[in-house]
């Protein structure tokens, strides 16, 4: 039977960049293979169950597997308007370098320092100086052209 809105779903799955790049993947062995799980060490690489219409996965792929059935493999192509959107200038702030450090305590201040803000969006820092402190709140993956490799493994 065809999968629909409001269907859970698991799929097996391998995200690349435009370049091949993998970024994510259910399958361990090619997360170990291409350094995946050494940037989410505490994870584990499992099919992916999802509920479709809970925004619980990017649109692109949430539209892509409806009509899809059990045991079907698809190769898709998300741009970024239906993945993590573009990667847009206002979701880039400043903050003056001695607020950040009295909010930031002892830790110590880097590029790709990971920040989140009191309402939970993560952001991470892009640039300081001695007088301020950018931070990009963009996700990691905005304006990026996503594909994955699909296989629909159960549907409920």
């Amino acid at each position: 039977m065809p999968i629909s809105e409001g269907d859970s779903v698991t799929i097996s799955y391998v995200g690349r960049l435009e370049d091949g790049t993998v970024f994510d993947t259910s399958d361990e062995e090619l997360a170990r293979e291409a350094g995946v799980d050494e940037e989410y060490p505490e994870r584990s690489f499992k099919p992916l169950e999802v509920k479709l219409g809970s925004d619980r996965v990017i649109e692109g792929l949430a539209e892509e597997l409806v009509g899809m059935e059990v045991g079907e493999e698809k190769t898709i192509t998300i741009p970024p308007e239906k993945a993590y959107g573009p990667h847009t200038e206002d979701r880039v702030a400043e903050y003056d370098r001695a607020d950040f450090d009295e909010m930031i305590g002892d830790r110590e201040l880097a590029e790709g320092f990971e920040v989140e803000t009191e309402d939970g969006l993560p952001g991470e820092v892009v640039d300081f100086d001695a007088g301020s402190v950018t931070v990009d709140f963009n996700h990691e993956l905005a304006g990026e052209t996503l594909t994955f490799e699909i296989e629909v493994l159960a549907v409920e």
